[in-house]
């Protein structure tokens, strides 16, 4: 490292281990001790005075900011999750400013969660659960709060990534579902039976529920449309643990409201912390606070890998996950 050390801010906190690691790692380290959200202004300030970022998706990063009033000093944005959809990486490959992001750490938490929200959504425990809070529930009958068995039924996979695959992995051999998807390129084999589709209109028109791990931002915003949630069958579901505007959210209200698909399991909004207040007033959907990767296990290991990005570049060594 230089006699200096290089200047870091953190823009949220970090699970103690990360900090520990990143307060011994020689750099200058300034930590966020309050969890406060950063402001324009706050970032703006931090892009002139620190030489590296660890920030979270809760940060936009666009090209105005990165420009930061023409004072940038920072070299290097650690992101802490794999999406980078918040950041405009056009903007900051332009800038020389370089990217990396956390892939592979958190894929079984998140796939975890998708399937989590597949149970909730399908055996309609949010709903249940809800009236029963409220006092509302009279007892057991054999008629009430009847759900949809997984077993047997098709899950459909926008994205057999790490994470689409892990996720049809619990649903197909832990579950008995059956297993299709689309994936942009040509993925696999896989080590269970998993049938690729042409098309995601292919998709969404076959499977009982259709499970979202496409990244968000550019051409993926708006991905999961009105015309494609049209498709789908009335008795399916749809669940995303990706990005919250790889769905057009107006589109999926008025199909919910309408009756036009059986329900949804989201974990994840298009203008977080935001959520549409129609979506909250559904009894159909399973709503969680963007909880995919919330383990202490896999949390510390998104910070350890953004803390191994940061600490590699001020040695001037490779990156572990460079995205830009």
């Amino acid at each position: 490292m230089a006699d200096t050390p290089a200047r870091i801010v953190v823009t949220r906190r970090m699970p103690p281990a990360v900090e520990e690691r990143l307060a011994a790692s020689g750099l200058d380290v300034a930590f966020n001790e309050d969890d406060r959200l950063f402001t324009r202004a706050d970032t703006i300030r931090a892009l002139q005075e620190a030489d590296g970022i660890l920030l979270a998706v809760g940060d936009p990063l666009d090209g105005p900011l990165l420009d930061a009033e023409g004072r940038r000093r920072t070299q290097i944005i650690a992101n802490f999750g794999v999406g980078v959809n918040h950041i405009d990486l056009d903007a900051a490959r332009d800038r020389g400013v370089i990217v990396t992001n956390t892939p592979g750490v958190l894929t079984d938490a998140t796939a975890d969660t998708a399937m989590m929200l597949i149970l909730q959504a399908t055996r309609r425990a949010s709903e249940m659960e809800m009236q029963l809070r409220r006092g509302e529930w009279g007892g057991f009958s054999p008629t009430a709060q009847l759900g949809m068995s997984v077993q047997g039924k098709t899950l459909g996979v926008i994205g057999m990534g790490r994470i689409g695959a892990a996720t049809a992995r619990r649903a197909v051999l832990g579950f008995g579902m059956r297993a299709i998807y689309f994936n942009r390129s040509a993925v696999g084999p896989w080590d269970l039976p998993a049938e690729a589709r042409p098309s995601i209109e292919a998709v969404m028109e076959e499977a009982d529920v259709v499970t979202l791990h496409a990244p968000g931002g550019g051409a993926n915003r708006g991905l999961i449309s009105a015309e494609r949630i049209a498709r789908m069958k009335p008795t399916a579901y749809l669940v995303n643990t990706a990005r919250g505007d790889v769905i057009d959210e107006t589109a999926l209200v008025a199909a919910l409201v309408a009756g036009r698909i059986a329900g949804a399991g989201l974990d994840v909004f298009a203008h977080e912390p935001e959520v549409p207040a129609e979506l909250v007033a559904l009894a159909n959907v399973t709503l969680l606070p963007h909880i995919g990767s919330a383990t202490l296990e896999t949390r510390t290991a998104m910070g350890m890998l953004a803390a191994d990005n940061l600490i590699a570049h001020f040695r001037g060594e490779p990156l572990p996950s460079r995205v830009v």
